[in-house]
């Protein structure tokens, strides 16, 4: 065939990556009855940008292959005392309300990386800032090693109704919320599992809580893989359960965010594949991606392979 005559064949539904129009990263999912919503960051960095994102995305979905677009609910100039970097965020549902917790770069009163918070009586928005100030700053932190430590929050509620907050890079903290989830209640422990770079995700399944991050052996590994540690109560013993995933294709970056949702489980992640009009894939212009996730009989995760296919195929051994 000429070449001025081939096409390029549509993307199969349900494959990877799930956004083509623009670059997303820090995929977090949340279900809410028989839709599941998507909260992705917006990367726009140009050329050798490493990062510029500036907003926050969500899309949703009943049937895991055909994804709406919902456009921005917050930009990160929409809490006046953050000054960039629209970095990971979650959202959950609580109290009627849904509450997204996000990543800034504090304004000079706090230097260093932050956790806002803001709350909406929707899961697409608008959402507003629910405190007016951050919820973590990084002298809340004073051990840590580095001024962006405090990146990356991820939100659980447990049985018995109490929220639990998870953050870090290099280092992992928890700390309990408040029942108003805009403040900490009590003190911020430290967590750190083995090889714990960053994007820390809470969930649970069953009696079994999970930890899974994106985690780095720097002494073997370039890029950043996904790593889990179980507990049998939210406040621990973690113990470390090694790799469930290898690094996203052509990314030094990955971060999970788990789910169930119309009872089968998923792991959204992100690889650098995408290209959009005349821009490829790099640090800072991500792609998320989806695949099946699935348990062992003792609760532990069987290792996921990043593909193509990701959902547009049902999941191994179905």
């Amino acid at each position: 065939m000429p070449a001025a005559a081939q096409t390029t064949s549509a993307p199969v539904a349900g494959s990877n990556p799930i956004i083509r129009d623009r670059f997303t990263a820090d995929p977090a999912p949340l279900a809410v009855g028989d839709t599941l919503y998507l909260y992705v960051g917006h990367d726009e960095a140009q050329r050798d940008e490493m990062f510029n994102m500036r907003e926050w995305l969500v899309y949703s979905t009943k049937d895991m292959k055909t994804w709406t677009g919902h456009g921005p609910i917050m930009n990160v100039k929409d809490f006046k005392w953050a000054k960039a970097d629209a970095w990971a965020a979650q959202t959950i549902a609580k109290n009627g309300k849904f509450y997204f917790y996000a990543a800034v770069e504090h304004d000079g009163t706090h230097p260093g990386k932050a956790i806002a918070v803001a709350v909406s009586d929707k899961p697409t928005g608008p959402f507003v800032d629910a405190r007016g100030s951050a919820l973590v700053t990084n002298d809340m932190t004073p051990k840590g090693t580095h001024s962006w430590e405090d990146i990356d929050p991820t939100v659980f509620t447990d049985d018995d109704g109490t929220s639990w907050l998870a953050w870090g890079n290099r280092q992992c903290y928890i700390a309990k919320l408040k029942p108003n989830m805009t403040e900490i209640d009590g003190p911020i422990r430290e967590i750190t599992p083995p090889h714990f770079e960053e994007g820390p995700w809470l969930h649970k399944r069953g009696k079994l809580y999970y930890l899974t991050y994106a985690s780095l052996d720097r002494k073997t590994q370039r890029d950043e893989h996904v790593s889990y540690s179980t507990a049998p109560a939210i406040t621990g013993p973690w113990t470390y359960r090694g790799l469930l995933t290898g690094s996203g294709k052509y990314s030094f970056t990955i971060h999970p965010g788990i789910v169930q949702f119309k009872d089968n489980w998923y792991v959204f992640l992100h690889n650098a594949t995408l290209a959009v009009g005349d821009m490829n894939g790099a640090i800072g212009r991500r792609a998320v991606t989806v695949e099946h996730l699935q348990y062992n009989p003792d609760g532990t995760m069987k290792p996921v392979v990043q593909t193509e296919a990701g959902v547009s195929v049902p999941a191994p051994g179905r």
